[in-house]
Formats: structure tokens, sequence, C-alpha cells
């Protein structure tokens, strides 16, 4: 890791942006909270998705013409189905598919899910309904073999064959690969042979997956690869494994791994992949693009570039506008785009309106815990957000810092009281006199994992509330879920309430 402090360009609202523009990138190509990426190569374009987990609208598409601008078409999963892990985008005969492996919230790998499949003629939608393929494993990678059938290859070395309109499954599911032994003595997670995924390049199919977990220690997560002549196998591995591995907690980027191959706009080939930032784990696994170059004796192998280090563009000239401007006004309908709401019940329907400029939100349940928060995601280290909050009868709303139902920060009021939110618990505070209990501006800081909220009457003259809060341990090895910390708005109680003028700013770490 260099001593020099890494710079970015800026996106909207001083986002942090890959784009340097100078001809070279800084990794991430998308901040923030992008595990899992899958990415799909179609003529001139490129689209990409990630694990959304327990946001809804969720799958979120996005699109690039030089794999480092990128810009949200739309989400392609509306109906809620479970925990939305590594899912798999992919072209058949003029067709895309999502597959999609879930779970059940706060189950785990132990909780009942399965995959899924939708499907569209169109990248930018309609979607189809959510079709159970019944098969209960995870990190599904499509391929299409040289005998022309479809297979999914699985977790654990597994793959099962599906119905060649790629919407069933038939079969058995076999096991296919054991994985790459890694030396005993290196600090992982745990085994995790994981993410399978499938790129037939020249003579060779080749599988690109994950080893080592997806967190725990920096050292752990990893890239492996093994090829065949055949979809069949048998499967060799590279000698070279793992092709991609964080050496050292001192690097800039944490365990790296969940990679796949990407043909670049020019021919060069890179590898897309998620990481923790070091420093910052609450930001989530964010993703990263990584030139790869092949060797004569047809394996590939990184091409020694330091990936916290500028790395030239793989194009210039096709940029698309890059990013999303968090800030939101309400005029316009921004759910699946930005906004998503944390493990809704299907049964719960549609509880959110637009009204001359607001957006309002019927409440649920009765704290941030259980009443579906709103949440976004954002990658910068520091930044902050405002938005005017009014409450109805019966309703309690406020702001918040939510990593999921048992771990979150953040102020709430209703008319008659205040709420501390820390810890994932609550606690009961006086209305401060500037307070109407109807009415509050709300403002949010977090610079350097210390949380700040400021309240004001009037959006003019801010009080500072008297607790702040140190957040850097809300992330996935304290808490699990694979998540991050998100910016978040929350409704709760029987009545309704309503947000304006939310207003996202990035800031200088100090």
């Amino acid at each position: 890791m260099s001593n020099s402090t890494p710079h970015w360009g800026q996106g909207p609202e001083g986002q942090r942006k890959a784009d340097l523009g100078n001809g070279f990138y800084l990794n991430p190509i998308m901040p923030g909270d992008h595990p899992d990426p899958s990415i799909l190569k179609d003529g001139e374009d490129y689209y990409m998705t990630f694990s959304t987990f327990d946001a809804y609208p969720g799958l979120v598409i996005w699109h690039s013409k030089d794999l480092v601008n990128w810009q949200p078409v739309g989400a392609a999963l509306k109906k809620p189905i479970g925990s939305v892990w590594a899912p798999e985008l992919t072209k058949h005969e003029g067709r895309y598919y999502l597959y999609i492996p879930t779970r059940l919230k706060n189950q785990g790998l132990q909780g009942r899910g399965s995959i899924y499949v939708i499907w569209a003629d169109d990248i930018r939608g309609p979607w189809s309904e959510p079709i159970d393929l019944g098969n209960p494993r995870i990190d599904p990678g499509h391929a299409v073999g040289e005998d022309g059938k479809r297979y999914l290859f699985l977790s654990g070395g597994d793959r099962v064959q599906l119905a060649d309109d790629g919407l069933s499954i038939v079969g058995e599911m076999e096991h296919v690969y054991d994985g790459w032994q890694y030396p005993e003595e290196w600090d992982v997670e745990n085994f995790a042979q994981e993410g399978p995924k499938i790129t037939r390049h020249g003579d060779y199919f080749y599988m690109i997956l994950a080893e080592g977990g997806t967190a725990g220690p920096a050292t752990g997560h990893m890239v492996v690869v093994a090829r065949s002549r055949s979809i069949h196998g048998p499967w060799e591995n590279a000698p070279n494994n793992p092709v991609v591995r964080t050496q050292s907690p001192k690097e800039a980027w944490w365990s790296r791994g969940h990679a796949t191959l990407v043909e670049g706009p020019t021919g060069a080939w890179y590898m897309v992949y998620h990481g923790y930032e070091n420093g910052y784990y609450n930001l989530g696994r964010q993703c990263l693009l990584e030139p790869i170059e092949w060797t004569e004796d047809g394996w590939f192998r990184v091409t020694g570039v330091d990936v916290a280090q500028p790395i030239r563009l793989p194009v210039e000239g096709r940029a698309v506008p890059h990013g999303l401007a968090l800030s939101d006004d309400f005029s316009r309908d921004k759910f699946g785009i930005q906004w998503g709401f944390y493990d809704p019940l299907p049964e719960h329907g549609v509880r959110h309106r637009y009204d001359n400029g607001a957006l309002v939100i019927a409440g649920r349940g009765t704290t941030p815990a259980d009443c579906s928060p709103l949440t976004c995601v954002n990658g910068d280290r520091a930044y902050r957000f405002e938005v005017e909050v009014e409450v109805g009868e019966g309703a309690t709303g406020g702001v918040l810092l939510f990593y999921s139902r048992r771990l979150y920060v953040g102020l709430g009021f209703n008319q008659g009281q205040l709420l501390m939110h820390r810890y994932g618990t609550e606690r009961e505070m006086k209305i401060p006199p500037h307070v109407d209990g109807k009415r509050l501006f709300m403002r949010v800081t977090n610079r350097d994992h210390i949380v700040t909220f400021h309240t004001s009457a009037d959006g003019v003259i801010w009080h500072k509330f008297q607790t702040q809060m140190e957040v850097s341990g809300y992330h996935h090895n304290v808490a699990f879920d694979f998540l991050s910390l998100r910016p978040g708005l929350y409704a709760a109680g029987e009545g309704e309430v309503r947000f304006r003028n939310f207003r996202y700013e990035a800031l200088a770490a100090k």
C-alpha cells in the first residue's frame, strides 16, 4: 500500500469517481456496497449487477461503455423472495436471464432458500416474475457447453443442467470439482469454494471461483482458476493459483475475490471482483477492476499493477455519465435506482407515495428494527445528509445509519418524544425546545466513523445533538449479514411520515 493519499475523481455531490479524467482510473470502479459482481458483455455495451441482499426493489442493473464509468438502468427484481445473494446475469439466444440465489433473513447458510430465475427480452425490462428452480444452493454460474446444453455451476464444486429454455432444472445435481487447496498456514475464514463463473476462451472453459471465505481475515478471500477442454471436465487447477489474493493487512484492499473475466472494449481482458477497503469495512464490499493477460500456455495472470494506484483506462472517449446523485427532491420515482426498503414483507405491498414534493411512507412496526427502513448505497469515506421530516398522528419518523435490524444508529421523533437509536437499541429523550413534535429538519454527518446529528426547526439554525457515536464496527465481521452501513429514513407506528428535500454531500476525511 502506497503512503500517498489517493485522490479520486469527483462525481455528483463530490462522490468518489474512479475515472480520473487523465486517461487513468483509480479503484473502486463502483464505490460502496457492490458485492459479488456479475458482468455481461453485450456487443459494445457492458451490464453489471450485484448482490442486493435485503433491499427491494433489488438487483439494480448498471450500464457502461468502458468498464469504469457506470450508470444505473433500473432494478430487475421487484417481488420480495428473500435475501438475494450472488446473482448471475447472462444472455442466451437474444434473451437476458438473471439467476438469483436467496436465503431467508438472519438464517445464514442454514436458512431455507432457493435459486430463482427471471428473464427479459430487453435488458431495461420488463422482467418476468421470479420462477423457483427448487434448488437451495448459492452462487449460480451459467454456462453453455460444447454440447449446446445449459448448466448452472454452484458453490461447493457442484453442477446441474438447465432445460434448453433456462427456466427449469433437468437431471440430478453432480459434483464436478474439488477446488484448489491453499497452504494450511494461511490466515483464512474457511475453505468456502464458491462463486464459480465460467468463461470460454480459445480451446478451454475456465472456471473462476472464490475460496477462503468472503470476510474474516483480510488475507482470506482469493481468486482461484481451473480449466477444462470440455464443460464435463476434468478440471485442471492453474499453476499460479491463487491468481489474486490480499497478501497482507497492510494493503489498501482486503478480502479480494469473487471474480468474473470480461473482455474489454479494445480486446484486452480484465477481472471484476469485490474487496473491502482497509479501514472501511462498514462500506461493504466494493467493486474493483484489474487487468489480466493471457499466457502462451493458455492460462492467464494479473499484469502486476497495484490496484490501489491509478491504472490506464480500458478505452477513452466512450464514458457514460457516471454514478447517481443521491440528493432527492422527491419529484420523481427513484425506487430501484437509488432507494430500497430493507427486508419488506410481500403482504405489505406498496407503502409509499409521492405528494406535492414529499415522499410519504406509511409506518410499519415500532422501531427501525421492524419497520423496514428505506436506505440507499453510498460509497464515500465521509459524508453528510439532511432531510425534512414531518410525522403524522400515531407515527414515528427519523434518520438512520442502518446496517441491519440488529445494528443501527439514528435519531427519530414523534408527537411526544425524541428517540435516540444506538447499537440497535432505543432510548427515549425529552423533546428539545426547538422541536414542535410534528416537523423537524434532521442532519447526519459521518466523518472518520464518528456520527454526529443536528436538528433544526427551520433548516437554517442547527442544533448539535448531545450524543455522538462511533460506527467503525458496524460490519459483517461483527454482525454478519454481508451488508453495509447506509443512509436511511424510517417510518414506524400507525400513521404516515413525510420526507422532503433529501440532500447528500460527500465530505473530505479529516
